[in-house]
């Protein structure tokens, strides 16, 4: 039996988060010269100076771009580039959330994600899920979930359609080399059939991996390669109830603050349930985390928003029976593991039977 310990966040650390995230949504809309990850370089043509800006798409082209003839103007472009972007006056409001107690990122984890996002993984369609997810919820809701255990793998997934963003049907995310650009060392994980999994990781420290996951894909189990993302992708049991809502968050590490997209908290509560006895072998430890993490978001969610709670089992419940059984077996767990919970008689009668709710 495990302990369960949820409680609030401090008023200020609440709103010290939605401060943080108006302000990085903000950023992310109006990115400024300073932001770019590009740099200013001159030509000189019979004998006079032409200034040229370089920066590489989100598709992972470089291009160089004409910015005009050496003048004050042009001089005081590449004089802003140097000051602080948007996302530098973030800091002051990041330090202000860790400070008042919100949870962060490890800073190389931040930093994958900010590079992911400047080649446009998420604006793609892109979700972060996993423990980070978990993570960025506990801000999100207010609620500390007590010891949060660490993770060194990053967790991704693709929302596909279920993403309602106005985005070009040409847009294109070279989701390969964002990760190559880091220059960390991670590589692709190949099958002993020489495919390209979902998974890269570093050698000589393997727990240190990024997952790209996916619902199954035309009834399939092997990765394959998203056209838009250009990465290849796991599919997972059941992935698809968890990313038909999305919602956006604001993940951070000591200095910096990223924009992502997550499923919608009680959507990955109840899959997390319901992948719990699928959990085999060497996984079998994932198994624990998924159960502490929905116990931990469930008590929460059913005693705030239990609207959210009673949408998400009315869709899980409706999807059949091979949907139903997987679900019970992470009831049954869930009840086993972590009694406080069970003490929710309207949650658990809800799960257990279908019955009408609070």
């Amino acid at each position: 039996m495990q302990p369960l310990a949820v409680s609030p966040l401090p008023l200020s650390a609440q709103n010290a988060y939605a401060q943080l995230i108006d302000a990085a949504l903000g950023a992310d809309h109006l990115r400024s010269v300073s932001d770019l990850s590009g740099s200013f370089a001159a030509k000189t043509v019979k004998g006079r100076t032409y200034w040229y800006y370089q920066c590489t798409q989100p598709s992972g082209r470089l291009t160089q771009q004409y910015v005009g003839p050496d003048n004050d103007r042009v001089r005081a472009l590449i004089a802003r580039a140097r000051e602080p972007g948007s996302f530098g006056e973030l800091r002051p409001l990041v330090r202000a959330a860790v400070a008042l107690g919100c949870s962060t990122i490890l800073p190389r984890h931040a930093q994958v994600l900010r590079r992911l996002a400047e080649y446009g993984f998420f604006r793609a369609g892109g979700l972060l899920v996993g423990t980070h997810a978990f993570v960025a919820y506990g801000n999100m809701l207010g609620a500390r979930w007590g010891s949060q255990d660490r993770t060194l793998d990053i967790d991704f997934a693709d929302a596909g359609k279920s993403l309602s963003l106005a985005l070009p049907t040409t847009l294109e995310v070279q989701t390969h080399d964002a990760i190559e650009s880091l220059d960390m060392g991670f590589l692709p994980l190949t099958s002993l059939a020489g495919k390209t999994g979902g998974t890269f990781l570093v050698p000589r420290e393997p727990e240190f991996r990024l997952d790209f996951l996916t619902s199954r894909h035309r009834g399939k189990d092997e990765p394959f390669v998203h056209p838009q993302l250009n990465v290849s992708l796991q599919p997972m049991p059941y992935m698809e109830f968890s990313l038909e809502q999305v919602e956006q968050a604001v993940v951070f590490s000591g200095r910096d603050a990223i924009i992502v997209n997550v499923p919608e908290p009680a959507r990955f509560a109840l899959h997390k349930l319901i992948v719990y006895g699928e959990r085999r072998g060497a996984f079998r430890a994932k198994a624990g985390k998924d159960l502490a993490q929905a116990a931990h978001l469930l008590a929460h969610l059913w005693d705030d928003i239990p609207a959210t709670v009673e949408a998400a089992i009315t869709d899980l419940k409706g999807r059949g029976p091979k949907w139903n059984r997987a679900l019970q077996v992470g009831v049954a767990a869930l009840k086993a593991q972590y009694p406080a919970i069970a003490a929710r008689v309207a949650l658990m009668q809800r799960l257990e039977s279908g019955s009408p709710g609070r």
